[in-house]
Formats: C-alpha cells, structure tokens, sequence
C-alpha cells in the first residue's frame, strides 16, 4: 500500500500520508462523499474528485499486479524466467509494456513460426538473427536444417524467416519504440467504402480525411469509430516505413556482409506488413479510442452534474405537456410538492386540429389547480406546443412557461419504478409527470432516470458503457449527497444515492417510514432493518430531517460532531433556534475571542470539521443549487423566422462539447456557440444562462449559429 501512496501521489499532486489514509478508508467499506466530508483530517482536505481518482488509480495498479503475478508464474512454468527478465517484468509500468514483454511467451495458437520450429528450423533462424557468417551461401548453411517435413533449402529458409519475422514483431523494445513512432509521426487516414450508405452525409467530413495520429480530436475519434462501425468508413494508420525500420535496424544491428542478410530483410519486410505494423495500428486506436472515450465520458459527467444541480423552482403548481402530432399531446398537473393532480390529453395539432379545445382544456386545468408555471418538453411538436401556451398565457396574466429537455421521460414512464408510483396511469400520462416535476425539483426526478439517458452528452453510446456507468453513477451520487436529502420525503430512487444506502435499504427505509410514519431523529435510523453501525456512519450526515426532535439533524453535521456543535454554541452563548444574524454575530464573536487552531485542539477536532459545523450552524442544510442561475421563465415565442443577425438574447446553456455549446434561446431549435467565440480560458456548463448575440441563420439547415453579446 505505501509503493502505491507514493506512486499515485507523485502522479497527482498530493502527499503521500493523505492517499494512504484515502486508501486505508476506501479499503475499510467507507464511501467517497463520506471520505470527502466528514474525514477532512485524515485526507488534508482532498476533494471527491481527487479521492475518485486514487480510487480508480489503486483499481489500476492492482489490476496491473495481479496481471504482472500471472505472467510471472506463466513464464516461469515454461522454464524461460531469467533475472533479467523477472526485473524487467516487475519495472513495468503498464499492461502495455507487460504485454510487450510478454508477447514472446504468450501461448499462441499455431502459426507460421511455430510451425517451422516444430521442424526444427530454430537453429537457422538462429544463424538469421546473428547475422552468422558460414562458408558458403546462405543455401548451403541451410541444408543440414532438410527433413521429412523440410524438403528444399527454400522450405528451409522461407520456415527461419518465419521465425525470424514473429522475433522482430514480439521484440518488446521494437513494439514499444515503433509504437511510440506511430503515436508521434504516424497518421490516421479515412476514405468512404464504395457503396456506404449515408444519406445525411453525416460522415462527409472523413470521406477523404488525414490527420497527424497526435493531433486527432476525442470527437474526431468517436466520429471515425462510428463511421467505420457503420460500413461508411475505411479507417487505416499510416507510418513511413524509414521510421519503423529504423527501430528494427537499430536494434537488431543487421551486418550487410553475413550471408544471411538479405533474408533478414525479407523476414523484416514480412514483420512488417503481416505482424507488427497491424498489431501497432490496432494498439494505436485502442489508445486513441480509450483517451477519446475517457474524454467524452468526462464530458457527459460535468453536464450531469451542472444539470442536477440545477436550482429547484419551488412553490411551483406545474402543468407538464408532453407534445405530440398524432398521439395528441399529453397533459399532467403536479401541486408544488409533485403530488399529481390530474392528467389529459389534448389534440391541438395535425391531424387532429382541435386547437379551441385544447385551449379550453389547458385554461380549465390552469384556473382548477392555480397552475402558476407550464413545462414543456422539448421533442416532436415543441414549437407548435410552445405556441399554444404562448396563446393561453395572453389571457392568464402572471403564468409563464419552460422549455423543458425532456431526455429520458418516456424510459422513466415505461420503468418499474414509474409503475410504483403510478400504477394506474397510461404509461404516455407519466412522461408529463415527469416533465412536470423536473423543473420543481431537477435532481428528485432525474435520479429516476437511467443517466445515459438524459441526454447532456455527446457519443454516449460509443463509449465503454462499464465506465460510462461508473462514472455517471459517481457523479449522481456525489451530487445528491451533496445537497443533502430529505429521508421524511425522498423517493426510492433519491435515497439510492446517499451513501451506505443503496437501492435494497432505500426500499427498507421508506417501507419503515410507510410503516411507522416520519423519522423524529437521526438515531431512529438505528430502527430500520438491515441499516447496520456502517451504514448508520456513512449516511446520517446525508439524511436531514426537518423540524424533528434534534435541531442538528436538518443539518449536515454528522452526529458523531454533536457534542463539539453543542459546545461551540454554549461558547458562543446561542443555540439552534437562534435567528441567523444572531447566530452569526455570536459564531463570529467567538472566532475573534479565539483562534480556531486553539479552539480546535481544546475539542478535540480538527480545523477543517470546526469551519463544517461553523457554517452548519449559521445556515443549516444550506442547499448548494441556490447558488446556481434560475432557468429563464418567458412568456412569448420566438420562432427562427423572426431571428436577425445581431439580436441579442438571453439563453440556457443545454448542452456541452468539444466544439462549443448548445443553448436554449427559445425557439425549437438549440443554437451552437462555437468554442472559437468564447473569450480566451471561459467555460461554460449546463443551466448556465448567459447574453448571447445571433451570428448567422441557416433555416434550410435547421441551425443557428451563436456569439456572446458584447
């Protein structure tokens, strides 16, 4: 564990003494967003994104162990481990280099050198490599290699070239060097297979594409690999052949003046074009298709968690409506803690036409609920939709609507989970329900959602899905925990994601509150079956519970800090229920009074716990969403038609990637800031509302180029 501390804190930035107190914790059962908050001491204070990262590093190098232990007991089985070789395998740094090493002793199903060892023409390959120097002809020193199954002196030396040409291509040094070449010189050339399919020319770009192998984009990746996926490409890299010879020549030093030379060379041609260089180009794209794939999937990951930290819009009597054409559109109205109120469908639109009803409808629903703000999604029929609710709000003062993504709300309608809870409803009702409640609260509702699904990231589908999983899992987690979760009225789905809890004892914990009714206290958590010492630990300070017996527990202090939180209010002479100017004045007055490194060390923390509860105190369960913009309310449509270049708008940032945002400027569709028009080291993310002007308008194309107002 100490080699691994050292090696992960060299190559992260930290100190030793912190990743393997990260790690001892990961090993003893506790959770990230645990580590994170409430271990600031052990960690210095390291954050859920460096954690997450020794985490996955110690995943790495024990894989990497256990692979190196396997080889080592595989080489030495077969009698061929030297010293030299045992060192060599031990330095290795990757599954890389283990595998280069390992290539020559790898089992491998019978191929042309084998074959040709089996007829014993070893010694003569032999005689190739070391540019021997026999009496005679390279024919003549072959032909005590004639057997039963060798019959000519070309058999002979056509079995050693064999041999010959599998040594260069399983050579470690030559693989790696060559490999390395390829990264830095060689190129990735694509070209249009005749008779591709690809009606939308959405691979027009690489039907006739070259580009340095270093100098490839993550998405320029992606796109080859669907591409070539999708039978519209032909993908191959490109690598001068001065540039992997001369690693061969390098290393292996052929001397012109052996006989055996010109053989060397047709067996290095062969290594070439038959072993090595296919070999290279598929380890090449492998690295390339991985750090693509790692990109994009850390991409996806930050707009997930800006698009669940989206402010919830609270207090809010929503009316959600799932557009359609045909299937009419589908209508859900939710009070402003989500409970459904009613459910409709209207059919404003082709074929139906019953617009004048559907605008009764929408007004009854509206006036019967005092509906005070309409969610629309953002798929088929949209616009049309969009302007329906323009028409109902001109005589509704006061009602605004949303343009909603509604990415994902038919896999959550059709989901076991949406059956639980609406057992009853049409499975096209749910979806409206859900668009509904995702702008009173973004990260209740999406959490139910499986987050491949929601739609924020860019090739999503390409990508490892193992990884991919693991990654978005980590950022719902993280989020959720983050704003902490109401145990009193969190769904299933919601309390999932806290940590230590997990799908089973979520399920357990709201049949308990179902059973018994709301939680009093954090220790009645203590009841629940099956929520152990361990789980109690990593949860509690996640858990909030609201106007129960203990004021702390609608906090995120964990209860293991109560009694130094008590102190520190008798000290500073205010309790719980003080107001929070109060509470604040009497805090800071305490912090002028004493330091809090002393103050630290006469309770027995530290520091960083001490400023947690201090904040704690002052804003109890303070939600971190509140921070971020409110989504744009509006109360008019704008269609592309009444676009100019120059008019300046105010948009939602809907999506990020490698080439620029796409934001929500309220007409149906999204326009693209391209990267080239942000300001120099700007960053823009999900739910960011920010002044844009428009560029250029393309309605043929459906796009609307975008630059920042100003």
């Amino acid at each position: 564990m100490t080699d691994y501390a050292k090696h992960i804190a060299d190559s992260l930035g930290l100190r030793p003494n912190h990743v393997n107190a990260v790690i001892e914790l990961l090993d003893g059962g506790n959770t990230v967003p645990f580590i994170a908050r409430y271990r600031k001491e052990m960690t210095g204070t390291m954050d859920e994104e460096n954690i997450r990262s020794v985490e996955e590093q110690v995943e790495r190098l024990r894989t990497l162990d256990e692979r190196r232990a396997a080889i080592l007991a595989s080489i030495d089985e077969q009698g061929k481990l030297t010293a030299e070789l045992g060192d060599k395998i031990h330095a290795a740094a990757s599954l890389t280099e283990l595998e280069d090493l390992y290539a020559p002793y790898k089992p491998k199903r019978r191929t042309r050198a084998s074959i040709a060892k089996e007829r014993g023409l070893q010694g003569l390959a032999d005689m190739i490599l070391t540019f021997a120097r026999p009496k005679g002809r390279a024919e003549q020193a072959a032909e005590p290699y004639l057997n039963d199954s060798v019959f000519t002196v070309e058999e002979a030396l056509a079995g050693a070239r064999d041999i010959v040409a599998e040594t260069i291509s399983d050579h470690s040094e030559v693989r790696g060097q060559v490999r390395l070449k390829a990264m830095q010189w060689g190129a990735i050339k694509s070209e249009r297979l005749e008779d591709a399919k690809d009606e939308r020319s959405v691979y027009e770009t690489y039907y006739a594409f070259e580009s340095r192998v270093e100098r490839l984009k993550p998405y320029q990746i992606l796109a080859l690999n669907r591409g070539e996926s999708e039978k519209v490409l032909r993908i191959r890299l490109s690598l001068d052949e001065n540039d992997w010879q001369g690693v061969v020549v390098q290393i292996f030093r052929p001397d012109r003046r052996s006989v055996f030379y010109e053989h060397f060379v047709l067996a290095m041609m062969d290594a070439g074009e038959r072993l090595l260089l296919p070999s290279i180009e598929r380890d090449v794209r492998r690295s390339l298709t991985q750090k693509a794939e790692a990109h994009a999937i850390q991409v996806f990951a930050n707009n997930l968690r800006a698009l669940l930290s989206q402010p919830p819009l609270a207090g809010q009597v929503v009316l959600g409506l799932d557009p359609g054409f045909r299937t009419g559109c589908k209508v859900a109205v939710v009070d402003a803690t989500g409970k459904l109120l009613a459910v409709d469908t209207i059919y404003p639109h082709e074929p139906q036409k019953k617009h004048k009803e559907a605008l009764e409808t929408l007004g009854f629903l509206c006036k019967k609920h005092d509906v005070t703000l309409i969610s629309i999604g953002n798929g088929t029929a949209s616009r049309e939709t969009e302007q329906l609710a323009a028409e109902l709000i001109q005589n509704m003062p006061g009602l605004q609507y949303i343009i909603t993504n509604e990415a994902g709300a038919s896999v959550y309608s059709a989901s076991p989970l949406a059956k639980v809870e609406f057992p009853d409803l049409d499975v096209s009702l749910r979806g409206a329900v859900s668009i509904a409640r995702r702008v009173q609260d973004p990260l209740a509702e999406l959490v139910k959602i499986d987050p491949k699904s929601i739609g924020v990231g860019l090739y999503q589908h390409d990508v490892n899905q193992a990884e991919l999983a693991r990654s978005l899992s980590g950022v719902v987690e993280s989020v959720v925990n983050q704003v902490g979760v109401d145990v009193n009225t969190a769904s299933p789905a919601l309390l999932a994601h806290v940590a230590g809890i997990g799908p089973k004892l979520a399920e357990k914990i709201v049949a308990y509150r179902d059973e018994n009714g709301p939680f009093g206290n954090r220790q009645e958590f203590r009841s629940v079956s099956g929520l152990g010492p361990k789980a109690f630990e990593q949860s509690a300070g996640f858990l909030r519970i609201r106007n129960g017996s203990e004021a702390m527990d609608a906090s995120a202090i964990h209860p293991e800090s109560y009694e130094i939180a008590r102190t520190v209010l008798d000290l500073a002479g205010i309790t719980g229920e003080d107001p929070i100017e109060e509470r604040k004045m009497g805090l800071e007055s305490l912090r002028k009074q004493i330091k809090l490194e002393q103050l630290a060390i006469e309770l027995k923390t530290g520091v960083p716990t001490l400023m947690d509860i201090f904040e704690q105190l002052i804003r109890p369960g303070r939600d971190p969403r509140t921070d971020m913009p409110t989504p744009i309310l509006r109360s008019d449509v704008l269609k592309m038609e009444d676009l100019s270049v120059g008019m300046i708008l105010k948009g939602t940032v809907r999506n990020v990637v490698d080439f620029g945002a796409f934001v929500d400027i309220g007409v149906k569709q999204d326009g693209l800031l391209h990267r080239s028009q942000l300001n120099p080291g700007q960053s823009l993310q999900v739910g960011d509302v920010i002044e844009i002007a428009i560029l250029k308008v393309e309605p043929d194309r459906g796009r609307i180029s975008l630059k920042l107002a100003g």
